[in-house]
């Protein structure tokens, strides 16, 4: 069984990883680390979801009115480039942070959807998504 399952997990088109993160510092060493590792292993990892991206809300003359938000978001760019700069050749999913926590079955299957049709940030605030919730 073991040599079924080592030969599976070599195989992309049977298993691949998908590597969740936060744009943090900590969390895309820990990261970095395991995708060496996987791919070491042969194991397919060409997927990242980037969790609790900070969209900061806008006011109508396009000032960030938070400065918490605008001091997180600022932060995380610099680790959300770092990411687009180590997996160019990776699919990368960037979902926003929520202002409610995403639990239960209507919410998680919607907030699932993101992952195959990512909210056009630019146009959306989180507040609309959680509307669409």
């Amino acid at each position: 069984k073991a040599v079924v399952s080592t030969q599976s997990t070599g195989d992309p088109d049977i298993t691949t990883f998908v590597c969740v993160c936060i744009p943090e510092f900590l969390s895309l060493y820990e990261t970095e680390r395991l995708i060496q590792k996987l791919t070491a292993l042969d194991i397919d990892t060409h997927n990242v979801v980037v969790n609790q991206v900070v969209y900061p809300d806008k006011t109508d003359t396009g000032k960030v009115s938070c400065g918490l938000c605008a001091s997180r978001s600022k932060m995380q760019t610099k680790y959300l480039d770092q990411i687009a700069d180590l997996y160019e050749d990776f699919h990368v999913i960037k979902m926003p942070q929520m202002p409610l926590e995403v639990k239960g079955t209507k919410v998680l299957k919607r907030f699932g959807q993101f992952l195959v049709s990512p909210p056009d940030m630019n146009s959306k605030s989180v507040h609309d998504l959680v509307h669409d919730l």
